[in-house]
């Protein structure tokens, strides 16, 4: 998808009782703001109706999603940006006051925070994309982490294996390896302006990592015990609902 990073379907995998995802449910994407009007008929073909933005109200001011007119979007934010932690990290990053270690517990955290602070909303995300009876993309800025989170609960519900999982949110690294190539050699040329900066930074920053994925899912079980009571407990999807989103997304 032209201007859009980060963007695929997932489908024609098994889950763990031999049946097949239907390609084209779920697609999933990284910001919409430079989607050209050129792409909007492909969108159409897709039978893409309903982008749910998961980027929080700071993100989304300064990039606002360029979409056709009778598009439903929805934006539901289980990160907000309280007191400009974002603004207020990155000018630390240059200053080189974080290294490579404090970006990687950043992004720990992250994912810790992300699946258990706001289980309302993730519920919401969750809900609505599985309630669609039409193609839903959903999607953040990256498309890596908040929208990889969503995906690997997503394909939890639906009852694909850990290793299923992991290669799907896997796949984002390969989908921005250009993208963040360029990014950090463009990072090492103007060094010069920066030089405390740590380029690890910026690389923990870029790439998704099994441990970040695994962070959310050990924090789930240290929460509430297993990833199968917060689906039941906080995700509000009993185990014969689980079976009739099984019935819907998979053949």
């Amino acid at each position: 998808m032209g201007k859009v990073y980060n963007f695929r379907t997932i489908g024609n995998v098994k889950n763990i009782d031999g049946r097949t995802l239907k390609e084209g449910r779920f697609y999933r994407s990284g910001h919409l703001s430079k989607l050209k009007k050129k792409s909007f008929e492909e969108f159409e073909n897709l039978g893409i109706k309903e982008i749910i933005d998961l980027r929080n109200s700071k993100e989304i001011d300064k990039k606002p999603d360029n979409l056709p007119e009778n598009f439903v979007y929805k934006n539901y934010s289980a990160f907000e940006d309280k007191g400009d932690q974002l603004d207020q990290a990155r000018k630390l990053v240059l200053k080189g006051k974080v290294n490579g270690s404090d970006a990687d517990k950043r992004m720990l955290d992250f994912y810790k925070e992300y699946v258990t602070e706001n289980p309302e909303i993730i519920k919401k995300i969750i809900t609505e994309i599985l309630d669609s009876d039409l193609p839903v993309l959903y999607h953040c800025t990256a498309g890596k982490d908040r929208t990889g989170i969503t995906t690997a609960l997503l394909l939890t519900i639906l009852k694909f294996d850990k290793q299923t999982i992991y290669n799907e949110y896997l796949l984002s690294n390969n989908y921005r390896e250009k993208l963040v190539q360029k990014r950090l050699k463009q990072a090492n040329n103007l060094h010069f302006l920066y030089p405390k900066m740590d380029l690890k930074v910026l690389e923990k920053l870029s790439w998704v990592e099994t441990a970040y994925l695994d962070a959310a899912f050990n924090e789930i079980n240290k929460k509430y015990g297993s990833i199968d009571i917060y689906i039941q407990q906080v995700l509000g999807i009993s185990e014969d609902k689980r079976q009739q989103y099984i019935q819907k997304f998979t053949y």
